[in-house]
């Protein structure tokens, strides 16, 4: 059956820079390692989707639109319909002195975070840092090679796709994810484990809302809820020493 748009995938990809037929990103582990971009504890194999649901380029989900499960494509990508030209405009020179304030030691190639987004050092002159807030693909022609493994069709799996898209947590275990279904309502327990997680409140939530919106725009429920749930423990009375 042809895939459409709204339709949950997974899927495997490697996206090269065409000029130079570098590989960037891929969803195989063999190809990150001969690439030399292999990150370390990184799970490598087919993401889940949402065809037309701004996981990927548009112009990845409009190629992939109207193929089937199994079928590899081709995909080009000009600036345009990828990360942008690049701006002139997003090259910023900062004080060495905003740096110290921070702690930091900046150095040729280091990444930083800033108000302008993330950006990358490309110089050091004395008093000065210059930063290019760039997407590092900007200007660039890609190419993707992109195969669709499979369509998941039960909504249970649909939003564990989800949770495994937007939190991913090392060591949760999806199949501890408890969902309970009420009419248009969604109940989700997240496995234990994700009670330590240390990313903050800010960001936890945000991947909630990401989940959330997700199966409002393309499944049949209206609310989503997830649930903290602490046991208290009751301890095992010992056992008493048999006499002697």
């Amino acid at each position: 059956m042809a895939i459409k748009e709204g339709d949950f995938v997974r899927l495997n990809f490697t996206g090269k820079i065409k000029e130079t037929d570098e590989v960037f990103d891929t969803t195989s582990e063999d190809i990150a390692e001969e690439a030399g971009i292999l990150v370390e504890n990184k799970v490598y194999g087919p993401i889940p989707i949402i065809v037309g649901g701004n996981h990927l380029l548009k112009a990845i989900d409009d190629a992939i639109i109207g193929t089937e499960a199994g079928e590899a494509i081709h995909v080009s990508v000009t600036p345009e319909n990828g990360f942008g030209q690049r701006n002139p405009n997003f090259i910023q020179l900062i004080p060495m002195k905003e740096f110290k304030k921070q702690g930091m030691t900046p150095v040729r190639g280091m990444k930083i975070t800033a108000d302008a987004g993330t950006g990358k050092i490309i110089s050091v002159n004395g008093g000065r840092v210059k930063v290019d807030f760039n997407h590092e693909l900007a200007g660039k022609n890609l190419e993707y090679d992109v195969s669709v493994v499979e369509v998941i069709e039960d909504d249970e799996e649909k939003i564990k796709s989800m949770i495994e898209l937007h939190y991913s947590y090392p060591n949760m275990d999806l199949d501890k994810t408890e969902i309970k279904i009420d009419g248009d309502k969604l109940s989700i327990k997240l496995d234990e484990i994700t009670r330590f997680d240390q990313k903050s409140y800010m960001d936890v939530t945000f991947a909630r809302f990401r989940i959330s919106k997700d199966i409002w725009d393309n499944m049949d429920y209206e609310k989503v809820e997830f649930v903290d749930e602490f046991e208290k423990k009751v301890e095992e009375p010992a056992e008493e020493e048999a006499e002697e």
